[in-house]
């Protein structure tokens, strides 16, 4: 599984993705970002992936993802490898990848670099209060970790909670292809955060990461709000032995007040758009004239 695949623009390979979640109706800032991931794949004569990130099964829904799949269609972006057309990597669907994350936890789980949480989110978010964390994600306390250990399992039993073990005051620094240099500071940014959860469904954490690795994948493309994301991701790449992909984060867009578009707000869909017969041609137009600004 180890192996480095980190891309540089004159690297003989490009792999880009495109991973839409299906909890709800994509918008024009996943238009943006998605057209600007197949617009790189293309300046840099390389593949893109399409894969599904349906990991939730109380939120994602198949309909939502084959509406996903029409409304990259009518953008007119395409990929080498997805859902629909299959590849080397199938499946291309998260809910059908477990085997995948099992084993990532599994190993990681061995090495010490995990442990079961039996705090809530409720107990995390009074201390936080307790403690004046009034900004920024709670940090679990250290206080509360146990020893470091060697876990050995073949597979997660369900009802336990699993967190990576953050290694405290480690600066996590990385250059983005479009914000430029990024640096957090573990255990103070961002504290211990959990790869497994108690419905025995993989994090979103572990779930790309592995995912990423095994699809060969060197640059993600995304929005600028997964910036903490992507600190912790590395620390996961690291732990599994390989080097990360290059990242572009995006801006966002945002709505007249400066909110983000968010699929639980009132942000007119893509597939609203689709339906009012917009022409996806003047969205590529706006979309290039975005890119080559940024």
């Amino acid at each position: 599984m180890a192996r480095d695949f980190r891309f540089s623009a004159d690297a003989d390979v490009y792999r880009g993705r495109l991973a839409p979640t299906p909890s709800g109706l994509l918008h024009a800032g996943h238009a943006r970002t998605f057209w600007i991931a197949w617009h790189r794949s293309r300046q840099f004569k390389g593949s893109l992936i399409f894969r599904n990130e349906d990991l939730d099964p109380l939120r994602c829904k198949a309909n939502l993802a084959k509406t996903a799949l029409e409304d990259m269609r009518w953008l007119d972006l395409s990929w080498e490898e997805g859902p629909d057309i299959g590849g080397p990597h199938a499946p291309y669907d998260q809910s059908a990848r477990t085997k995948f994350y099992q084993s990532s936890l599994k190993r990681l789980a061995e090495t010490g670099l995990l442990f079961p949480c039996a705090r809530s989110r409720k107990e995390l978010n009074a201390y936080r209060e307790l403690n004046g964390q009034n900004i920024g994600e709670p940090i679990y306390p250290e206080e509360w970790r146990p020893r470091r250990q060697s876990f050995q399992f073949e597979t997660p039993e369900v009802g336990v909670v699993w967190r990576f073990r953050v290694p405290s005051g480690r600066v996590v620094t990385f250059v983005d292809q479009c914000l430029g240099e990024m640096s957090f500071v573990a255990g103070e940014d961002f504290g211990d955060f959990v790869v497994w959860r108690r419905d025995g469904v993989p994090a979103y954490e572990l779930a790309v990461v592995v995912d990423d690795i095994e699809m060969g994948i060197t640059e993600v493309v995304r929005g600028e709000d997964l910036l903490l994301s992507t600190a912790r991701q590395i620390l996961l790449y690291e732990a599994l032995g390989c080097y990360p992909p290059e990242f572009f984060h995006c801006p966002l867009l945002r709505d007249g007040d400066g909110n983000k578009l968010s699929k639980s707000l009132d942000s007119i869909s893509i597939t609203d758009h689709r339906a009012s017969g917009a022409d996806p041609a003047a969205w590529a137009k706006d979309f290039t004239r975005v890119y080559n600004s940024l």
